[in-house]
């Protein structure tokens, strides 16, 4: 959603209501969406509905905030007064159909993204946002029409690039995903997700080395990326790089203290460089916390 919402800020400030008092409040709305005071925006559209009640943007714009709040199910109810007010309005169509989206209403929701896209076959984010929908609905296939339209429509979409390289990889299409990775890396260095991901493809691959450099890259960037430090010490383990795992088992603990994989997994790290009794208080704590594996460690390394 974060890219439709990019988007519809910068068509909102171009927007003139039909009354001028109405304009001011929803002028003052805006200014305050932009600045992140949720709260503030939403009693300044209120007021430019109670002096416009036709206002379909003041209804649309506190749709939206409210999307960003997760407030879904009232944000439904603007967006749909927007719709009543205006049948062509395909942002409001988008953005409904991501609050439907994000209530797990799957169905509706791609009737919504339909409807955006009938109103305007060139909204790259709707064909985005249908094809996010899809892979969280595991048709890959269909996902990958919807991405790479969007690409189609925006060549410097990173994030449909990123999810596309992802569907790519459910349907064990390797090659094409790193090609899609490596081109949402060139439009945006700075795509920890991509770098993450592509680092997963190469782990897949057994190319331990590049998978390491990737995931250094997005821990670089985002050092607070947990899942990269977890994937990180795995490619460590299968270098047999163990007291490399071990420091990145434990900045992940550090991160989640709950991450039961990362004690199972910086325990099999300590067994294996003879540290045998530390290693099995992390399989414990491992199993205390819910890991699959760590029953079969405690029964091979502790017993």
């Amino acid at each position: 959603m974060k890219k439709t919402i990019v988007l519809l800020f910068a068509i909102g400030i171009a927007i003139i209501s039909n009354s001028q008092t109405s304009k001011e409040y929803f002028d003052k709305g805006n200014a305050k969406l932009n600045s992140q005071d949720y709260n503030g925006a939403i009693l300044d559209f209120t007021k430019a509905i109670e002096m416009n009640p036709k206002d379909q943007y003041s209804f649309y714009y506190r749709g939206l905030v409210k999307v960003i709040l997760q407030d879904y199910k009232n944000a439904i109810l603007d967006l749909t007064k927007a719709i009543e007010i205006n049948s062509k309005y395909a942002e409001a169509f988008n953005t409904r159909g991501f609050a439907k989206y994000s209530l797990r209403n799957y169905t509706d929701a791609i009737l919504d993204y339909n409807k955006a896209i009938e109103i305007n076959p060139n909204y790259g984010d709707a064909f985005y946002n249908r094809g996010l929908l899809k892979s969280d609905i595991n048709d890959p296939k269909a996902a990958i029409d919807d991405y790479s339209k969007a690409i189609e429509i925006n060549p410097k979409d990173a994030d449909a690039l990123n999810n596309r390289g992802m569907a790519k990889l459910d349907l064990q299409d390797i090659n094409g995903a790193i090609l899609d990775y490596d081109k949402a890396i060139e439009i945006n260095p700075n795509y920890e997700k991509a770098f993450y991901n592509r680092g997963i493809v190469k782990s897949k691959l057994k190319d331990f080395n590049g998978a390491i450099l990737d995931y250094s890259k997005a821990i670089e960037i985002d050092p607070k990326y947990t899942n990269a430090y977890f994937n990180r010490g795995l490619a460590k383990i299968n270098l047999k790089d163990f007291k490399g795992a071990i420091l990145d088992y434990t900045k992940v603990i550090e991160l989640d203290p709950k991450y039961a994989d990362a004690f199972n997994n910086r325990g099999t790290a300590k067994v294996n460089i003879s540290q045998k009794n530390s290693g099995c208080s992390d399989f414990k704590k491992a199993l205390e916390l819910g890991s699959s594996n760590a029953s079969e460690n405690i029964k091979k390394f502790c017993n």
